[in-house]
């Protein structure tokens, strides 16, 4: 086998070395307006973002956001808090595609949505007689009578309900069934306490009358809750009085 003689492969090497510098020469004088001493200043932001297959730049294209979902309460009457919670509900999905119902205590009032947030109907409603948005631990064991007047609150919160019957076997609607509270018919049994009268009223001052539960006209029960919450759960929001709403309910946004 042939040796190489020693002087051969530094000529080589010089030969390659001029070759490179002179084809990088070239390249940097086909670049417009771009000399030797500024290659190394490119920056990042002057190369294409990205490119398509046959190699030439692709413009960037925007990101286009989707509009927040929001609940539709058909013109109806309602309090900012009851529509951000409304449009909450629908947003984010948190009814989790069971019809749904806001009590706002503040308005006296109740609406009841489908699954996809439009509004089925609204009602004026009678609430706990003391203001609070929590309910004594074991009320539900209490016979009405031995419940004083600071302990008959309506608590604020997110219940998942069922239609089902009371003690009397009258169809209602489970809003919280270890604490017996209940959203049903307006109770007429004591006529001293104007509860038809009382829902009828221009204003929400005198709809605080019940030891708890919600109470809401017949005809609305019956044309609306029954049907909505017919053979399938669903979800009451009974908006706080007391409390911030991210309290009551933690995952609480404004969709603002």
């Amino acid at each position: 086998m042939e040796k190489t003689p020693k002087n051969e492969h530094p000529l080589t090497a010089m030969m390659i070395m001029a070759l490179c510098f002179g084809l990088l020469a070239a390249s940097c004088a086909s670049l417009p307006g771009v000399g030797k001493g500024d290659v190394d200043s490119l920056s990042q932001s002057t190369r294409p973002s990205s490119l398509n297959e046959k190699g030439s730049a692709v413009e960037a294209q925007p990101v286009v956001e989707c509009p927040p979902k929001r609940a539709n309460f058909r013109g109806e009457d309602k309090s900012p808090e009851a529509r951000r919670v409304a449009d909450w509900v629908v947003n984010m999905g948190d009814n989790r595609g069971l019809p749904f119902a806001i009590v706002d205590k503040t308005d006296a009032k109740v609406f009841v949505f489908s699954a996809d947030g439009e509004l089925l109907g609204a009602a004026p409603v009678l609430l706990g007689l003391a203001r609070g948005d929590e309910t004594v631990a074991g009320i539900g064991e209490r016979k009405l009578s031995e419940i004083p007047p600071k302990d008959r609150t309506t608590p604020a919160g997110r219940f998942v309900a069922s239609l089902g019957h009371n003690y009397h076997g009258k169809d209602i609607l489970w809003v919280d069934y270890d604490n017996a509270i209940s959203l049903h018919r307006v109770v007429t049994n004591n006529p001293k306490e104007r509860r038809l009268e009382r829902l009828t009223s221009p204003t929400p001052l005198d709809n605080r009358i019940s030891f708890g539960c919600i109470n809401v006209p017949a005809h609305f029960f019956n044309d609306i809750v029954s049907p909505t919450f017919n053979g399938t759960y669903g979800v009451v929001y009974v908006l706080p009085e007391t409390r911030p709403h991210n309290e009551v309910f933690t995952s609480y946004y404004d969709v603002e």
